[in-house]
């Protein structure tokens, strides 16, 4: 038996090599299903234009946002929302219901590599898309860079991680693939409408407006906005990392409490 051989048989029990072989396979399955790949690919394009209609009669000045302000957060959160949660949940309960990850937990990889690796290719469509919409809509629509660009970058990350946690929470409770669209939606249309991506908070009542800063997606949607307008306090960047920690710990207590790794009978 050659070196290399021996060399790469050990690169694949390491860690970073079994999630990296999962997320190579993942991402093959993920190809061949062309429902997901309009889900992931396209719809998160195409809906920030959807909205700019809506965008364009709202009262953006005496609030301060622009246009672009408004829609560039709004591609970032369609992306995580649909190419990250929407089909992390479809495929964590497809491969459960197709005893993938209950072959999988029969070899060297663990619980959470299972996990994080078939998460991956999902995370890097969304983080890719992210990064391409926000390109194309700050040249679009003139908002320029970033003005706290770290702040942009650590709103997207935070993003990614609660996306990929609530994906495999409600994955928990779902028993069928077909049914995952079902599951999926309360977080889609609570996250579309009060998280500030279609509506910003800025323009609703201040009592709703607090409510809804309590919403999952809404700090990560709060960071982005804030590290291209550059108008957000530390108190309040703080704020909104600690809610976006705070759920993402929630999610991950429900996945470690409920997380099914055979089919729901």
């Amino acid at each position: 038996m050659s070196t290399t051989t021996v060399t790469e048989r050990r690169s694949t029990t390491t860690v970073a090599g079994r999630m990296g072989a999962l997320a190579r396979a993942e991402l093959t399955l993920l190809g061949r299903s062309r429902a997901t790949i309009v889900s992931v690919v396209l719809v998160p394009l195409l809906l920030p234009f959807s909205v700019r209609a809506a965008v364009d009669e709202m009262d953006l000045k005496e609030a301060g946002l622009t246009v672009g302000t408004v829609l560039l957060p709004a591609a970032v959160g369609f992306s995580l929302l649909f190419a990250v949660y929407a089909a992390l949940t479809t495929a964590y309960v497809t491969r459960r219901e197709e005893l993938v990850l209950k072959r999988l937990r029969t070899g060297e990889l663990r619980d959470r590599e299972i996990l994080v690796g078939a998460a991956l290719p999902a995370s890097g469509i969304g983080i890719a898309q992210s990064v391409l919409l926000a390109v194309g809509c700050a040249a679009l629509l003139d908002v320029g860079a970033p003005s706290a660009p770290h702040l942009a970058v650590l709103g997207l990350l935070l993003g990614i991680v609660l996306c990929g946690a609530l994906a495999a929470a409600t994955a928990a409770f779902t028993r069928t693939a077909e049914s995952a669209q079902v599951t999926s939606l309360p977080v889609l249309f609570v996250s579309m409408l009060g998280s500030g991506i279609t509506v910003p908070l800025e323009v609703l009542p201040e009592r709703v407006a607090s409510v809804c800063e309590l919403l999952p997606l809404t700090p990560v949607i709060t960071l982005v906005r804030g590290g291209w307008t550059g108008d957000l306090s530390g108190y309040d960047a703080l704020g909104a990392v600690a809610t976006a920690l705070a759920w993402t710990a929630v999610a991950v207590f429900a996945v470690r409490r409920w997380f099914r790794w055979e089919p729901r009978r």
